[in-house]
Order: C-alpha cells, then sequence, then structure tokens
C-alpha cells in the first residue's frame, strides 16, 4: 500500500440523487413585485454559488498538488543514468534498513503503510481535521434530521389540502341535493295549496326556515375550507422552500464528510481519529528505532539531499517511497494511481465550473428580469470570477 494509491469508497446516497430532490424555488407573481423579496431571492442563490466556488478552488488547489507529484515522477525518470543509480543504491539501502528494523521490532502493524505516510504527510492539520469532521458529521445529522422533518411536513399539508378539496366536492353535490329536494317539497306544498285548499304557511315556513339553515350551514363550511385550503397551499409552499435550503446545506456537509473520509481512507470521524492514535504510536515506535539506526539516518540524508538537488516538489515523501526508486514496476503504479486520481479531481472541477457559469448566468438573468442591478451581487459575482478564473 502507498501513498499515492487510493480507493474511492462508493457513497450510500449519491449527492446528485439529493440535488434531484430539490423541488424548484421559484418567486410567485406577487413576490416578483416586492423589491425585498427579490433581492433576497437572489442572495440566497448568490450563497450557494459561493459554496460551490469554494469546493472549486479546494479542488484546483489539490489538482496542483497532483501535477506536481507527476512532474517529480518525470524528473526521477529523466535523471541521468549515474545519478539514477546512486539514487538506486541510497534507496536500495533503505529499504534493507527498514525491512531489518521491521524484523526487529517483530511486531504487528495496526496501521499501513498508505495510512502512515497520509498521517505523516498531513500531520500539522490532522487534528483540526478530527474535529472538521467531527462538526461536519454532527452538523450533517442535524439537518438530515431537519430535512425529514421538513419532509414530513410538506407531504401532512399536501394530504390535509387534498382531505380539503375532497370535503369542498361533497359539500358542493350536498348542496346542489339540497336545492334539488327543496325545489321538489315546495312544488308537494304548492300541490297541497292549489289542489287540496290546505293551510300550508306553516308547511312553507319550516321549509324555508331548515333550507336556509342547512344552505348558511353548508356555505358557511365551504368558506371555512377555502380559507383553510390557502392556508395549506401556503404552508406547503414554505415547507417545500425551507426543505430546498435545508437539501442544499445537507449536500454542502455531506460533500465535506465525503471529501474527507475519501482523503483518509475512512468511513467516519471515529475511525480517523483511531488511525491518528496509531499513527502517534506507530511514530513514536520508529522514531525510537530511527535514533538508533545510524546507516538509516544517513542514507536517508544521503536521498533526501540528492532529490533536493532535482528541484523536486516534494522530496521528502520518497523517503517512504524509496521501493518506486529501485523498481519501476512500482513507481508505475504510482503514475498511473495519481493520474486516474488527476482525472477524477479534473471531472469534479469541470463540473463545478458548469455549475458555476450556469448559476451566474441563471443570477444575471434573474437581475435583467426584475430590472435591477443589485451592488452586492455583483460584487459576489466578480469576486466569484477572480477566484475561480470564470471570464
Amino acid at each position: 500500500m502507498k501513498l499515492f494509491k487510493r480507493k474511492w469508497k462508493k457513497k450510500q446516497k449519491s449527492i446528485d440523487e439529493i440535488l434531484e430532490q430539490v423541488t424548484e424555488d421559484v418567486l410567485t407573481p406577487e413576490e416578483m413585485e416586492d423589491e425585498h423579496k427579490v433581492h433576497h431571492y437572489v442572495l440566497d442563490h448568490c450563497e450557494q454559488i459561493i459554496e460551490t466556488a469554494k469546493e472549486l478552488e479546494a479542488q484546483k488547489a489539490e489538482y496542483r498538488v497532483m501535477t506536481s507529484y507527476l512532474k517529480d515522477i518525470q524528473l526521477i525518470e529523466e535523471m541521468p543514468e549515474k545519478e539514477a543509480g546512486i539514487l538506486r543504491d541510497a534507496a536500495s539501502n533503505i529499504l534493507t534498513l527498514n525491512q531489518s528494523r521491521d524484523d526487529y521490532l517483530q511486531t504487528s502493524k495496526k496501521i499501513t503503510d498508505s495510512q502512515y505516510n497520509q498521517m505523516q504527510q498531513d500531520e500539522k492539520i490532522i487534528t483540526s481535521a478530527i474535529r472538521t469532521l467531527q462538526e461536519n458529521e454532527r452538523y450533517q445529522a442535524l439537518v438530515k434530521k431537519d430535512m425529514q422533518y421538513l419532509d414530513g411536513e410538506k407531504n401532512e399539508w399536501i394530504y390535509y389540502r387534498r382531505e380539503l378539496l375532497s370535503e369542498q366536492k361533497l359539500l358542493r353535490r350536498l348542496s346542489y341535493v339540497l336545492f334539488g329536494v327543496l325545489i321538489i317539497l315546495m312544488a308537494v306544498i304548492l300541490v297541497l295549496q292549489m289542489g287540496f285548499e290546505m293551510d300550508t304557511r306553516l308547511l312553507f315556513m319550516i321549509l324555508l326556515f331548515t333550507g336556509g339553515a342547512a344552505g348558511t350551514a353548508i356555505y358557511i363550511r365551504m368558506q371555512n375550507n377555502t380559507a383553510e385550503i390557502k392556508k395549506a397551499e401556503n404552508n406547503t409552499n414554505r415547507a417545500i422552500t425551507l426543505l430546498n435550503k435545508v437539501k442544499i446545506k445537507y449536500v454542502h456537509s455531506t460533500n465535506a464528510v465525503d471529501y474527507a473520509c475519501e482523503k483518509y481512507h475512512v468511513h467516519n470521524s471515529y475511525e480517523l481519529n483511531y488511525l491518528w492514535e496509531q499513527y502517534m504510536e506507530a511514530n513514536r515506535e520508529r522514531e525510537k528505532y530511527e535514533r538508533t539506526s545510524e546507516d538509516l539516518e544517513y542514507f536517508s540524508g544521503k536521498l533526501l539531499r540528492m532529490l533536493r538537488n532535482f528541484n523536486l516538489y516534494d522530496p521528502k515523501v520518497w523517503l517512504n517511497q524509496a521501493d518506486a526508486l529501485v523498481d519501476k514496476r512500482e513507481m508505475v503504479e504510482i503514475k498511473h494511481n495519481l493520474i486516474e486520481r488527476r482525472q477524477k479531481l479534473r471531472s469534479r472541477i469541470e463540473y463545478n465550473m458548469d455549475v458555476v457559469l450556469e448559476q451566474k448566468e441563471e443570477i444575471e438573468g434573474l437581475m435583467k428580469e426584475f430590472g435591477s442591478d443589485i451592488p452586492e451581487v455583483r460584487q459576489i459575482l466578480e469576486s466569484i470570477d477572480k477566484l475561480c478564473g470564470v471570464s
């Protein structure tokens, strides 16, 4: 296992799947006439662009690092044979001494060489990386809980509105039935009055009172239902708006968690913390025996001085990759993994660049449509152009 070798774990839930579930948040015609709501809507979109731009800048930085390592490999491969022979001898001695030291320790490793090298490379930032990952995991869990709650609330309001609409249909049919019954009864009363000369004034008053009371009750109920339907629609839209914002936050927090887990080949912060503790223990053991190994120190210094003469980006990393300096197959494998990682980074950079451009065009289109040029939005877009190189 080597420093540059990585296994990209399969995510349990693709970020794209979450984004596809985001319901489009648009302004209503009434809201478009409210300048404050328009500005707020545009600024919300700017926040999404800023988050994407930050992620893009981090990916570009890592892409530059991968390119620097590949240039180092090219310099080593093009090294004159004389210097390459001396380099191989020094690296071979280091491998021999390391093997002797490992045989002397006679202890099972609790951390792989790849994990150790990764911890060594990020030793100065690993404690803050653990804290950041823990915070992101906690935030991710909270956002997921909020997302589930809002999704449930949205579904409840949708179900409530459907129930009200069904009741409205029923009341409308009932009103037709009531009207028909009233007409029939009035006809019967007229027949009794005119055909049998009966006094039907009391029956007529009772009929009018009963019909009026029933009609009034149905009308009031339908008016109340109409108000409740409007309330349900407003609450549904509000829940959708909040749910969209929470889903975007969940995407960003998940991206941050997944990036850290992929980088350190762990599943969560507990594994990363355990890995760091094992690294510290392994580091203490290595330091103990390296102090007693003068030959290893000598050849490591010799190898490092030679590599520095060639102005490599990171000459120290090859102290733990000495086998690649001896065996060309190992170097080819490292080079292949670096190229593969860089290709994946390039794809992610291109994707995020497209997202930035698309969102930027959308914001500019919105400002043109609304007939306003918001200074703070224009400033944000210009800063994003500088940050991401968008022209």
